[in-house]
């Protein structure tokens, strides 16, 4: 017959699923310090010895890492998606900005479609708050915090599509945009008229997200990104004219 003793689960691998899941889920982020063993302990209601059995199991399968008189940290390498030589071949070549950027059109079209059609009551209520936060850092003028917020807004939106691949992957992507790899932001928030633009796009974007309007949120998602990458053409072009004109000055400066 097909049937066996049930045995209780050992606290430490209930414990080992939970944090695994927080992780899996994007709840606990690469770099994250856990609370300290006993505040831990308490919080999930186990013994200090099967929480230490837990972080061990979790240690040996590389999702969390101990620092020395520090504590214990989800593991930096789950937010790298990349090699250290893939990430310096992109940012060396121009063509990987266009590529990011056609990557995240058909990526987050489709996680704001989810948003959407899938999103939780509270998703949306992240998504609105970090969009009221842009809101009040244009009007004070504040471009890096706008900046970063605008990383914020389109993140909250893959966290609300409820796919978990997808986030791990678009939150690598973000990490290598913030570190510049693929294009600047704050280039693109240098002008205000393009800073109301960018604003008038993702105030689109979240209308359409806050009405559960899927098609509504892919077409604003696309927009807002045709809308950038036509930005960072004619940056593009501007600093391959300007160099043109540099060497024509030269030039004349010679003949005089």
């Amino acid at each position: 017959m097909p049937f066996h003793k049930i045995q209780t689960e050992k606290l430490s691998l209930a414990v080992v699923r939970q944090i695994e899941l927080l992780i899996l889920r994007g709840i606990l982020r690469p770099g994250e310090r856990l609370p300290a063993e006993r505040e831990l302990a308490e919080r999930l209601g186990v013994s200090r010895p099967s929480l230490r059995e837990a972080i061990s199991n979790l240690q040996d399968q590389g999702l969390l890492t101990a620092k020395a008189g520090s504590g214990i940290y989800v593991a930096e390498v789950l937010g790298s998606a990349f090699s250290p030589a893939l990430v310096r071949l992109f940012s060396s070549h121009n063509e990987a900005v266009f590529d990011f950027l056609s990557f995240r059109q058909d990526l987050e079209g489709l996680a704001a479609e989810r948003a959407a059609r899938m999103g939780s009551s509270s998703d949306l209520k992240v998504v609105q708050a970090i969009f009221d936060k842009m809101e009040a850092a244009h009007a004070r003028n504040a471009t890096e915090e706008e900046s970063e917020l605008d990383a914020q807004f389109h993140m909250a939106i893959i966290e609300a599509s409820h796919n978990v691949l997808m986030l791990h992957m678009m939150r690598s992507m973000y990490d290598l945009l913030q570190q510049g790899v693929f294009y600047n932001r704050q280039m693109m928030f240098q002008q205000s008229t393009t800073r109301g633009a960018i604003l008038d796009q993702h105030r689109a974007i979240n209308a359409a997200i806050q009405e559960r309007d899927p098609k509504g949120a892919r077409n604003a998602v696309h927009q807002h990104l045709s809308f950038v990458q036509r930005c960072m053409e004619d940056h593009q072009k501007a600093l391959r004219n300007e160099e043109i004109a540099q060497q024509r000055l030269a030039h004349e400066t010679e003949q005089t």
